[in-house]
């Protein structure tokens, strides 16, 4: 077996790193011998807003690298227009994300914008930074516009989870969860809903996801006296830092093949570039925020920036696939 060849069927195969990311081997080629079509969207229900780089963490799996040194943050003009496509009919989700988004200084404004949609509004929370003089301020914003949380919570063990996110981290996000609590997070039958995300600590895909979630949720009942709603799993995809520690530590090879031999066509049906827009801070357009990392911009009627966008656009949108797609399909699929 040559490098850069694989078969569906080995349990182990040679890839060549740079064919794999310039996807030219062949997860095309994976999708048309299994009959499923990937090539453009649905209607788009989700807009998902990547609105800032910047992050008080320095997490070493972050596939945006972000963190204390970076400086992109989405424009005001960028912002008004992200709210404007956020009232589309089309569009039943809104999804701001980072870095840290509550480091962009007109995050407050927007969340009370979009929170005026009536729409199902997520923000993605690294839950350490609730922590931090001065944010203390967005339990309340979050409880008042009925935000939904999904704090990033690679483990209930504090030694894995800060192989990942760093010294003094799991203490922080334990505090913020236990005053997210209390505000009413998590708790049954308030409306206010807290889900986590477990991603693996190395170069494996992640469990069962229902199992880790009844474990998750033993285990923080158990030491800490938390809920939350629910635990959704995510295969670390083989970008940004978590690429670099890859190649660092010799698992590329054996981490893609372990990918591309758990290809699941079930799993490529409902992947999130058939119904989402991700829009970068500069307002590029993307299917993902995967695609974002790899500068995978896609178009609609030749515009290639959310400013060049209207309602009707919102389908039918170009879909950009490379390699790395193999992280969204492997198993039982991402999330």
């Amino acid at each position: 077996m040559g490098e850069g060849s694989c078969k569906q069927d080995t349990v182990k195969c040679v890839i060549d790193r740079a064919q794999f990311n310039a996807g030219e081997m062949h997860f095309k080629q994976t999708l048309e011998s299994n009959s499923v079509i990937i090539d453009k969207s649905d209607k788009i229900e989700i807009l998902q807003l990547n609105i800032t780089r910047k992050c008080n963490l320095n997490c070493n799996h972050c596939h945006v690298r972000s963190g204390p040194d970076r400086t992109e943050n989405m424009s005001d003009e960028v912002l008004e227009k992200c709210i404007e496509l956020a009232h589309c009919s089309s569009v039943g989700t809104i999804d701001i994300t980072g870095g840290s988004p509550e480091m962009h200084p007109g995050i407050e404004f927007l969340i009370k914008e979009l929170s005026k949609t009536k729409k199902r509004l997520l923000v993605r929370s690294n839950l350490a930074i609730l922590t931090e003089p001065g944010y203390e301020r967005f339990y309340d914003i979050y409880k008042d516009n009925r935000v939904e949380i999904i704090g990033s919570f690679p483990h209930y063990s504090k030694e894995e989870f800060e192989s990942q996110r760093g010294l003094r981290v799991f203490d922080k996000c334990i505090e913020a969860l236990k005053m997210l609590n209390s505000i009413g997070y998590g708790q049954k039958g308030s409306g206010l809903i807290l889900d986590l995300v477990y991603n693996p600590s190395g170069a494996f895909m992640p469990g069962d996801q229902s199992l880790l979630e009844n474990e998750f949720k033993m285990r923080l009942k158990e030491q800490f006296d938390l809920n939350f709603n629910n635990l959704f799993c995510m295969t670390n995809m083989p970008v940004g830092r978590f690429l670099d520690s890859l190649t660092e530590n010799g698992n590329y090879e054996d981490y893609i093949a372990e990918l591309v031999n758990s290809f699941n066509p079930a799993a490529a049906q409902g992947v999130m570039c058939r119904n989402t827009l991700s829009v970068g801070p500069d307002g590029g357009i993307y299917n993902c925020d995967f695609n974002q990392m790899m500068e995978l911009g896609t178009s609609v009627k030749g515009a290639r920036n959310v400013s060049g966008l209207e309602c009707g656009d919102l389908e039918n949108v170009r879909i950009i696939t490379a390699n790395h797609c193999y992280g969204c399909t492997a198993g039982s699929g991402s999330g």
